[in-house]
């Protein structure tokens, strides 16, 4: 992977990111397709209509459906999917988490329940390094150890220092598996946890920083926290990392987020927001969110947002939208599903021309005015 910084407004920065499959320019979204797929979408939707340069998969849902090795055998991700351009696998460890009633940590890693069959599976830093090398994936996440907020301090000390031990040992591994020959094309990233306590943030992120990863996470946010405790764990740990290094806060968020997070130097995102959000209705614009189930709109022959490029703007009205997802139409879920993500990578590139021109400041304020005159 090469990484370069094309340029920086402030603490905002504009860079560009080359895998073996395309080049990335930040800030970027990155669309999810948890199990191989965005919802409602193909390769081909994807490449026409919203043209992203990489997608994120899940290791926790590809692993046991169909399976890693399924994965491998039908060409990794690349080809299975016909998605060419790059992909990031997350680790797993927070669906491991999330989705299963009965998570056991040790310090060897985390036995879970799979939420499909209730079958147990055993999650280890170096067996999440071999599924994904299996997946094929350009960039792969480490297993970490992800709590929820607010958490007690013990809890968050023993999260950070059995975070940094895994990366230990997932770093190591990698590259012993590299000198074989094998994921040469790979790349890794390691997960800085910590809560919202700056001490932890601090240490984690020291630590992290000093081991031989291609790129380097924030984690643990948006998990419970208020937004401005996020944005400010966001700007301290920022400072601890490298300058030469992609920078990615996981699972976040909101149009405003992006912004804000944009603002303090994050290069990469992901989160499922746009994609569900579209699936129960709500649809984002320039000028704030839209409830496209009202029926308000039942009669607006006019465009989702009038300063929108996407297929979905240019061709169909509010009431058609509206038409489509009372009617329950499967038509309805691929076309918000365009229109939202094609919005954040739009946003996303917005926000990459106002660093270039040294004006991400009056970006954000206009950003922002546009929110309120709705």
């Amino acid at each position: 992977m090469k990484f370069q910084i094309d340029h920086t407004d402030n603490k905002a920065r504009a860079c560009t990111i080359q895998t073996a499959h395309s080049t990335i320019q930040t800030p970027v979204f990155m669309p999810v397709g948890t199990v191989g797929a965005v919802k409602a979408l193909d390769a081909t939707d994807l490449n026409s209509f919203i043209n992203p340069q990489i997608i994120l998969a899940n290791t926790y849902h590809m692993y046991l459906r169909p399976g890693d090795e399924t994965v491998a055998k039908m060409g990794k991700l690349h080809n299975f999917t016909r998605f060419k351009k790059s992909f990031l696998t997350d680790s797993g460890g927070f669906q491991a988490f999330s989705l299963s009633d009965n998570v056991k940590i040790d310090e060897n890693g985390i036995t879970f329940r799979s939420h499909i069959d209730g079958s147990k599976h055993y999650f280890t830093p170096q067996k999440v390094i071999d599924i994904q090398l299996n997946l094929g994936s350009d960039i792969m996440m480490i297993l970490d150890d992800l709590i929820a907020l607010p958490a007690k301090e013990q809890r968050i000390k023993e999260s950070i220092e059995r975070t940094t031990r895994w990366a230990q040992e997932s770093i190591e591994y990698f590259r012993q598996k590299q000198n074989e020959g094998i994921g040469i094309d790979q790349n890794i990233f390691a997960i800085i946890q910590g809560g919202t306590d700056r001490a932890f943030r601090e240490k984690s992120a020291t630590e992290l920083c000093q081991l031989d990863f291609d790129g380097f996470a924030i984690g643990g946010l948006s998990v419970g926290e208020a937004n401005q405790e996020m944005y400010d764990t966001v700007e301290w740990t920022a400072q601890f990392m490298p300058t030469d290094k992609p920078r990615y806060l996981m699972g976040v968020g909101t149009p405003e987020d992006l912004v804000e997070n944009v603002e303090r130097g994050v290069d990469m995102f992901d989160c499922v927001m746009p994609t569900r959000n579209a699936r129960n209705g709500t649809l984002f614009t320039s000028y704030g969110k839209v409830n496209i189930k009202s029926a308000r709109y039942k009669e607006d022959d006019s465009p989702l947002d009038p300063e929108c490029d996407c297929m979905v703007c240019q061709n169909y009205s509010k009431a058609y939208l509206n038409h489509l997802f009372r009617a329950r139409e499967i038509t309805y879920y691929r076309l918000a599903t365009i229109h939202n993500l094609y919005y954040y990578l739009n946003l996303m590139k917005q926000m990459r021309q106002a660093i270039l021109a040294d004006g991400f400041a009056e970006f954000k304020r206009e950003f922002y005015l546009k929110r309120e005159q709705k």
